[in-house]
C-alpha cells in the first residue's frame, strides 16, 4: 500500500492507504515526485464536477516522476526515466478521433479527473502517455510542463504571429505561462491582472501589466495600438468581467481564445462581434507536439519555471495546500511532493 489524497466529499480531501496497482501490458509503474495544484483540482475541491468525479478520486495530472516498473511489451522506456505525463486516453472510434481531434475525444478519459490521478506515491498509466523528460529539467519545475502544454496549446489555437499585439485578461499561472509563451513567438503582451502580487511577478518575469481596478483598460489598449486594438485577447480570469474586458479590447478582426473554465453562462456583446468581425476559438488541452515544445521551453528557460513556484508541501499537508489557493492572489503554484517515505522499494527521485 502507498499514500494518496483522496478527494471524498465538497472541500474533503484524505490522504490515506491505496494498492499498487501491477503495470500490465502497455502500462508502467511511476513514482510521481512532483505534482501541481490546478484550477480544475480546486473545481474538484469545491464540489462544481461532482457529477463527473466519481468519490473516492485521487486528482493531480500536472506531474514529474520517473519509471518504476515496465508492464509487458512496453519498448524504449526503463525503470529510473524521467518523465511527465499528457494525461488522455480517447478511445480512437468517436467522430472527433476520426476527424484527426483526439484530444478532444467524445469519450475522453482525462486522467486524474475521470480516473485515478498522480497525487499518490505510486501511479500506474499507459506508456503511450509519457513524455520523456531531458536530465537538466529539475523535477520540481518539470511539473510545470503540463501547464505549459496548455499555453502552448491556446497560443497555437489563437494564431498568435509575430508583432502582433496580445492582451491576457488574468494573470494567474496559466495567464502568466500563455504571455510568456506568446512573447517567445514574437508578439507584444499585455497581462491584465487584480492582483498587486501577481503584476509584480509577471513584471519581474518580464511582462508588462495594467490593473484593471486602477486603469482604463480600453484606453490604455487604444493608446497602445494607436487606436486600432488587440490582435488577440485571451480569456483566462474566468470572471464575467474579463469576458466584457477580452471582447472590449479586440480590434477589427480580432480573435478572442477562451481559455478559462466558466461555471456558467456569460453574457457577450455579440454586436461588438458583428462590427468588429471578431472570431471566438475555444482552446481546451493539447496534443503531443504541445507537450514536446513545452518540454523545450523549460528546458531552454524560456519558461523560468521555478519563479512560478509559490511553496512545495508534502504529500500529507496537500489538503492545507487546496485551502490556501483558494486566497488566489498572493501564491500561484503550489507543488505536492509525493517522494515521501512508504513501505516500499522506490526510485530515487
Amino acid at each position: 500500500m502507498t499514500l494518496a489524497v483522496h478527494y471524498t466529499a465538497a472541500r474533503t480531501l484524505d490522504t490515506a492507504p491505496a494498492p499498487r496497482v501491477e503495470p500490465g501490458p502497455g502500462e508502467v509503474e511511476l513514482a510521481p515526485a512532483y505534482v501541481g495544484i490546478c484550477g480544475t483540482d480546486l473545481h474538484i475541491f469545491h464540489g462544481d464536477m461532482d457529477a463527473r468525479v466519481a468519490t473516492p478520486a485521487v486528482l493531480g495530472h500536472e506531474m514529474s516522476g520517473r519509471i518504476l516498473r515496465v508492464g509487458p511489451g512496453v519498448e524504449d522506456w526503463a525503470p529510473g526515466d524521467a518523465v511527465t505525463v499528457m494525461p488522455l486516453r480517447w478511445d480512437d472510434t468517436c467522430p472527433a478521433c476520426r476527424a484527426g481531434h483526439r484530444h478532444v475525444c467524445q469519450h475522453l478519459d482525462f486522467i486524474g479527473i475521470d480516473s485515478p490521478g498522480a497525487m499518490q506515491q505510486r501511479w500506474t498509466v499507459p506508456a503511450s502517455t509519457l513524455i520523456r523528460l531531458p536530465d537538466t529539467i529539475p523535477l520540481d519545475q518539470a511539473a510545470l510542463v503540463e501547464p505549459t502544454a496548455v499555453a502552448v496549446h491556446d497560443v497555437g489555437r489563437a494564431q498568435v504571429t509575430e508583432g502582433e499585439k496580445v492582451v491576457v485578461v488574468g494573470g494567474g499561472p496559466v495567464g502568466v505561462l500563455i504571455a510568456l509563451v506568446a512573447q517567445a513567438a514574437g508578439a507584444q503582451v499585455r497581462v491584465v491582472e487584480l492582483s498587486a502580487h501577481r503584476r509584480l511577478l509577471a513584471q519581474q518575469l518580464g511582462l508588462e501589466t495594467w490593473d484593471p481596478a486602477g486603469d482604463d483598460i480600453a484606453t490604455l489598449v487604444s493608446e497602445w495600438t494607436g487606436g486600432a486594438g488587440a490582435d488577440v485577447a485571451f480569456e483566462v480570469s474566468g470572471a464575467a468581467g474579463g469576458v466584457d474586458t477580452a471582447v472590449e479590447v479586440l480590434g477589427v478582426r480580432g480573435r478572442l481564445c477562451l481559455v478559462a473554465i466558466h461555471p456558467r453562462p456569460r453574457e457577450v456583446n455579440l454586436h461588438r462581434f458583428f462590427w468588429r468581425e471578431l472570431t471566438l476559438v475555444g482552446a481546451r488541452l493539447y496534443d503531443r507536439s504541445d507537450f514536446e515544445k513545452a518540454v523545450a521551453l523549460v528546458a531552454d528557460g524560456t519558461i523560468p519555471a521555478e519563479r512560478l513556484i509559490s511553496k512545495v508541501v508534502p504529500l500529507t499537508q496537500a489538503p492545507a495546500a487546496f485551502e490556501a489557493l483558494e486566497g488566489g492572489g498572493d501564491v500561484m503554484k503550489i507543488l505536492v511532493d509525493c517522494t515521501g517515505d512508504d513501505d516500499t522499494e522506490g526510485a530515487a527521485v
